[in-house]
């Protein structure tokens, strides 16, 4: 065989055992991509998505749009051609799989995380709502999970209020931990709590909790920020109870981060007249129920899905408008929020027209 031939035919192979080598060896990472963007004003699945009874609503026009990113599964390993691909492609993000799915975490356990985020959002975006209408929100603190094996299984339950910690009234999940902590590890502390199932009857008959609890329990150690301390295995949050029914219908997505666009939905289904002016306005924002706006991850793919359903303006929390400016989508403009005060007054300046000032990213 000539040697330019067995050259060829050599070369040949190699790249054929090169291309079957990226198509069959799987490496660690994964793919984020735009994910579909929804109406919060409109319907899903044929249902409205915002559903307010109990008070006066008001007709809406245009959009505001919460957005999502789509991830390839826990247990779905990218092969080399796929993850070269993902990284050339312009609306795709190829990042480690740790980064989606840190400590080996399922696909359950992160659907199950995603899912009490998703939940728990939507209660803040309630509060932030009211909050801004002067609409007055019952609130208290409750055991949100139980750790398995901790001192607290069996004796706390998910639901029950939290009054008190040795004696010491609660008005904010973290003063749990504080109270906890000042405990040395072995040592009892005193949760008095509101059973809840006593709770929920209390909400059904509309009356306040009598049937309260005092329960002790034997602290045990935690070293997970690298010194000793107290805890009990439990997190605390916060439930609410509101004047009137707001439900948010919308399955098949995870995380906190819609919770800026429900509040607003929330608020122009409340108030009279059209909040956005009939304009297409998308955003993306975690809200506590202060209504402040913290960060998310994926911005980059929720610039481009909005812009793509038609999107004009887009509301950016505070800390993403950097990576957001890199890679702006032609014809959209992204508004820098730290607060639902502030997505409120831009959206004011949206529906005058008057946009000149708007506090854009990347300014």
């Amino acid at each position: 065989m000539p040697r330019r031939t067995a050259t060829m035919l050599a070369s040949t192979l190699m790249l054929i055992a090169l291309l079957c080598a990226g198509v069959f060896i799987p490496v660690p990472y994964a793919e984020m991509s735009p994910g579909p963007t929804v109406n919060t004003l409109g319907d899903h699945d044929g249902e409205p998505v915002l559903q307010i009874a109990g008070k006066k609503t008001y007709a809406t026009s245009g959009h505001l749009n919460m957005t999502t990113v789509r991830v390839t599964s826990a247990d779905y390993r990218m092969n080399l051609v796929e993850a070269v691909y993902g990284w050339l492609a312009h609306d795709n993000k190829v990042v480690p799989h740790e980064t989606l799915y840190p400590d080996g975490k399922t696909e359950e356990q992160s659907t199950q995380e995603n899912a009490e985020e998703f939940s728990q959002s939507q209660e803040s975006a309630k509060v932030a709502a009211l909050k801004q209408l002067d609409v007055p929100v019952k609130s208290w603190v409750i055991v949100s999970t139980v750790v398995k094996g901790s001192p607290a299984q069996g004796k706390l339950h998910a639901g029950d209020v939290i009054k008190a910690v040795d004696g010491t009234p609660v008005k904010q999940p973290n003063d749990v931990a504080k109270l906890v902590t000042k405990h040395k590890p072995g040592q009892d502390v005193r949760f008095t709590i509101v059973p809840a199932k006593e709770q929920a009857a209390a909400e059904k008959e509309k009356r306040t909790p009598t049937k309260t609890q005092d329960i002790s329990m034997t602290t045990t150690t935690s070293d997970d920020t690298g010194e000793k301390r107290a805890i009990v295995g439990i997190s605390a949050g916060t439930d609410h109870t509101f004047p009137f029914t707001i439900d948010i219908k919308l399955a098949d997505v995870g995380g906190p981060s819609a919770g800026l666009m429900f509040a607003l939905g929330i608020y122009d289904k409340l108030t009279p007249g059209s909040l956005t002016g009939g304009t297409f306005v998308a955003g993306t924002g975690t809200i506590d129920d202060a209504g402040k706006v913290g960060p998310i991850g994926g911005i980059e793919m929720k610039t481009v899905g909005a812009r793509a359903k038609g999107a004009q303006y887009f509301l950016t929390p505070a800390d993403n408008c950097a990576a957001a400016a890199k890679d702006t989508p032609d014809g959209l403009t992204l508004i820098k929020v730290g607060t639902i005060q502030d997505a409120l007054g831009a959206l004011k300046d949206i529906r005058s027209g008057d946009t000149a000032d708007l506090p854009r990213c990347g300014k």
